[in-house]
């Protein structure tokens, strides 16, 4: 199994198996015969993160290691819809990130006489990464009201997810254009979120996985198979 977060440094892994009775959720203890792991280099995403591939080589674990109370993909989805809600949250919080340094770098370089938050394409790019960031902050704070009350639904995590990884992306994008050849160096941070924001695209669901549950959800149509 690839791009395991924390894979090479965790004491345990939860790993998803099929068993005889179906789905379940195993601890596989580091130093378990046949359970190795190997670290993945060379990214230019995610690079403070410890990323890992896990390998299993008849791997026995004690019976005692099945989590008890899980079966079947129940147990790995609940884990994916916390991963995903929190997504909506962290990629809004890179999108204003990269929103704040392109408005502070607009109000500040001098063409012609003026800063460049002046010119009308500049203030154009601002409004929309502006009026972008404040809907994406609104769907996750609606998302976090129905979890407080037990009311959130996954396709409606999937619409988050969905929407605001793809605006953060779109964000930073803009606000590296407003930087222009300065927003590709690492004295801003917007190319890094920009990197980064490309993992969290494809990660707990690529954003094409995220469109067919949405598009099940609305025609009643399974698009999977």
């Amino acid at each position: 199994k690839m791009w395991i977060t924390n894979g090479g440094i965790a004491g345990v892994a939860i790993v998803w198996a099929r068993a005889e009775d179906g789905v379940r959720g195993f601890i596989v203890e580091r130093g378990t015969p046949g359970f190795t792991t190997s670290d993945i280099h060379h990214k230019l995403s995610l690079r403070a993160s410890v990323t890992s591939e896990l390998h299993f080589e008849d791997c026995r674990v004690p019976v005692e290691n099945m989590l008890p109370n899980v079966r079947g993909l129940r147990g790995p989805l609940s884990c994916l819809n916390e991963a995903r809600y929190g997504i909506a949250w962290g990629s809004t919080g890179a999108a204003r990130a990269c929103y704040e340094v392109a408005l502070d770098y607009a109000k500040t370089r001098i063409q012609f006489n003026r800063p460049i938050a002046s010119f009308q394409l500049v203030q154009q790019k601002l409004a929309i990464m502006a009026t972008e960031l404040v809907k994406a902050q609104l769907l996750s704070l609606q998302l976090g009201r129905l979890k407080d009350e037990g009311l959130l639904h996954p396709v409606q995590i999937s619409i988050a997810k969905r929407n605001n990884v793809r605006e953060a992306l779109r964000t930073a994008r803009e606000a590296r254009s407003v930087l222009g050849a300065n927003g590709i160096t690492l004295e801003y941070p917007i190319s890094r979120h920009s990197n980064n924001l490309e993992s969290v695209y494809t990660y707990e669901g690529t954003d094409d996985i995220h469109t067919l549950i949405i598009g099940q959800a609305i025609t009643g149509e399974n698009a999977f198979s």
